[in-house]
């Protein structure tokens, strides 16, 4: 039996909740574009994002581990599987449109550059005169601009919804404005539910990652509120830690924070009278959110996060080393353009020089950043 889009899109009239962002009601695309037989607008805006080849590329990019440190840490890759997980589970929980959620997930970090924040960081600071560099940005000039996959425009010609959803992304760390989208308006439901799920996601993978590499130990965060909260919820009394114990610990700490998110946002939105996509917008603040005693646990643990793992001295030495690397990059590419492959010294007379390496550093994986660096500083290498 054929499901057809047409179907799909009245399963959702009949069965989303009044304020999920509904495919009926779609604002569209910039560029008209026939929409497909079977999928839904979101639908395809998924499928979209996960054939770019800036998606691919996340793969071999920084999460807080560097690629070569070992197989087995979060990149950048894995990292957005876990949150369009997340995510994904919150708007199922809260009758929201999972689709556009879980493609706002996998869209939000392909504006990073290699070396994780580190690498943006270095962006940033070379770029300080010519516009900055944000990683949020970013995303929003792969998916309407660098990504070239159509003849009839560039980008990927996403969803009107889709786009508001990158443009709206904001965590504790990560924010963005872009022109042309309203700053009074809050994000739509999906798109603060993808938020919430990036920062549950980075704090249960990093600190499951810091166990992992042995630059955390239970010892450490034995103190949490939030840790003490789910040794209890599994019963487990702190003693014959193993990885086992670690796997148990995460995957309860997941669960845990999406019980409360949702738990705390059916509250929010019954407080605010919530009827319609409109309604969640025009709120003072984000409706998706942590009950007040699980936000103060996991403010502790990201703090915790912050000053015992982010800036132990080993991430510390590999991210100083990673801002030397893309420094030294941006200079000699800058320095002397014709170092440059000819497709992006094509680009530079369109859109600067600056903005044209800080967009091909911008899009390197790891591995390629390293081998560019030794193809330019390493004298037996060949170009």
């Amino acid at each position: 039996m054929r499901v057809l889009r047409e179907q799909r899109i009245q399963w959702e009239d009949d069965h989303l909740a009044p304020y999920a962002v509904k495919s009926s009601q779609t604002k569209g695309r910039i560029y008209p574009d026939k929409e497909d037989e079977y999928r839904t607008p979101y639908q395809r805006d998924h499928d979209r994002i996960i054939h770019t080849t800036a998606f691919r590329r996340l793969e071999y990019k920084t999460q807080v581990f560097v690629n070569y440190e070992g197989d087995h840490y979060r990149t950048r890759l894995t990292h957005s599987l876990e949150v369009a997980q997340i995510g994904k589970s919150l708007a199922q929980a809260m009758g929201a449109n999972d689709d556009l959620t879980e493609g706002i997930c996998l869209v939000h970090d392909l504006g990073h550059s290699p070396f994780g924040h580190a690498g943006e960081a270095a962006l940033n600071k070379v770029m300080a005169d010519y516009g900055g560099f944000n990683h949020n940005h970013q995303t929003y000039r792969i998916v309407t601009e660098l990504e070239e996959r159509y003849p009839d425009w560039q980008g990927l010609n996403l969803s009107r919804e889709m786009l508001e959803g990158i443009v709206k992304h904001e965590t504790r760390y990560d924010s963005s404005n872009i022109p042309g989208y309203d700053d009074g308006l809050r994000g739509s439901l999906e798109a603060q539910f993808a938020n919430l799920a990036d920062e549950m996601a980075y704090n249960a993978h990093d600190l499951d990652d810091g166990l992992r590499s042995g630059l955390l130990v239970p010892e450490q965060v034995a103190h949490l509120d939030l840790w003490k909260h789910v040794c209890q919820s599994i019963g487990w009394d702190g003693t014959n830690y193993d990885d086992l114990i670690r796997h148990r610990m995460i995957r309860r700490l997941i669960g845990l924070t999406i019980d409360d998110v949702v738990a705390q946002t059916e509250r929010n939105l019954a407080d605010a009278g919530v009827k319609s996509v409109q309604d969640i917008q025009r709120q003072p603040e984000n409706l998706a959110s942590y009950s007040p005693a699980f936000g103060a646990m996991s403010d502790q643990l990201k703090d915790f996060l912050y000053d015992q793992l982010y800036n132990h001295y080993r991430v510390v030495r590999m991210s100083e080393k990673a801002q030397r690397f893309v420094m030294q990059l941006f200079e000699a590419f800058t320095s002397n353009p014709r170092q440059l492959p000819p497709q992006v010294q094509d680009r530079t007379a369109k859109i600067g020089l600056e903005r044209a390496v800080a967009d091909y550093i911008a899009g390197m994986t790891d591995r390629f950043a390293l081998q560019e660096y030794e193809r330019l500083f390493e004298p037996f290498t060949r170009p």
